[in-house]
């Protein structure tokens, strides 16, 4: 059996592939077969001692079937190591019940697949009230990797003024805006939000004097209904500011949303690759490469476990 291998599901062909390259080591793209009535068939590759399988988990439940699917059929071929990298998670926004009955889905699914990964690689976890990643897989080693590398490496090869502020939407984002901005030398501030319902969010900044004149650069985590950001840019236009560049991690929302962003004073929109989207213009490969190879339970540079 070969040491290492990479294995992608559709939907994760945007990265998968580039990363079996970068590793040096034997990729395939995994079969899904949809029967009549909804069931699937998985078809994987050749296993090796360890191997990686690719699946962003935007629109995930389909993909979580098949992640069981192809667990069992690995191990079966004598996988005996799985890693699961999922630049994207899905579920993790709900970490506690807010109302009497409601299920606690980053519980459940984090148990999910632990059972059955030994590893779980993500970018920018969307975690609020829980400390780390560790707890959602118990059992399982887990990455909560960032994509501020790669993002400052973007920002740093176009040059960005020294009077330009980095913009968070809410108290949450605080700590990776302020490592973006310090990244870079430059102001930052986080918006006080207040979310009315699920598409619709009251926007204020504590100093809005500061974006008069200036060229806003707006980072978050997950673009998904588009509303915060529609807020945020209208507070920031209404504040002065000259143009707003966002940047997000995890682009959810429908492209067409963009012509509601513009209307709103955003200048530009770029994601990761976390997700297959138009907007996509930061790679992540790099980052899942380093992460692979480094520590005893990586990929080394050889494609040796």
């Amino acid at each position: 059996m070969i040491p290492s291998a990479i294995q992608w599901l559709p939907g994760s062909a945007h990265f998968g592939p580039r990363l079996a390259d970068i590793l040096a080591i034997p990729g395939h793209a995994i079969g899904l077969h949809r029967f009549p009535d909804g069931e699937l068939r998985a078809t994987v590759g050749p296993a090796g001692a360890t191997t990686i399988v690719c699946c962003s988990l935007y629109q995930p439940n389909e993909k979580l079937i098949a992640l069981l699917l192809v667990a069992e059929a690995l191990r079966r071929d004598g996988a005996r190591r799985l890693v699961l990298v999922s630049p994207y998670l899905a579920y993790m926004r709900q970490d506690a019940a807010f109302h009497p009955g409601e299920a606690i889905s980053q519980r459940a699914i984090g148990a999910l697949l632990a059972n059955n990964f030994d590893r779980v690689i993500t970018f920018d976890a969307h975690l609020h009230r829980t400390s780390s990643l560790a707890k959602v897989f118990p059992g399982a080693e887990a990455d909560n990797l960032s994509a501020a590398p790669a993002i400052e490496a973007l920002l740093r090869g176009e040059g960005v003024d020294a009077t330009t502020v980095v913009v968070g939407p809410d108290e949450e984002s605080r700590s990776w805006v302020a490592d973006i901005a310090r990244r870079l030398r430059l102001n930052y501030c986080v918006a006080q939000k207040v979310r009315e319902s699920d598409q619709s969010v009251r926007i204020t900044f504590a100093e809005p004097k500061i974006f008069t004149g200036r060229r806003v650069i707006f980072i978050d985590d997950i673009i998904s209904s588009g509303g915060t950001l529609t807020a945020c840019a209208q507070a920031l236009t209404a504040a002065g500011a000259t143009s707003i560049d966002v940047i997000v991690v995890h682009a959810l929302f429908p492209h067409p949303l963009m012509i509601a962003f513009g209307r709103a004073g955003v200048r530009s929109v770029r994601s990761t690759n976390s997700v297959p989207h138009p907007t996509n213009a930061i790679s992540l490969n790099e980052l899942l490469a380093r992460a692979l190879r480094d520590g005893a339970a990586g990929v080394s540079e050889s494609g040796d476990v």
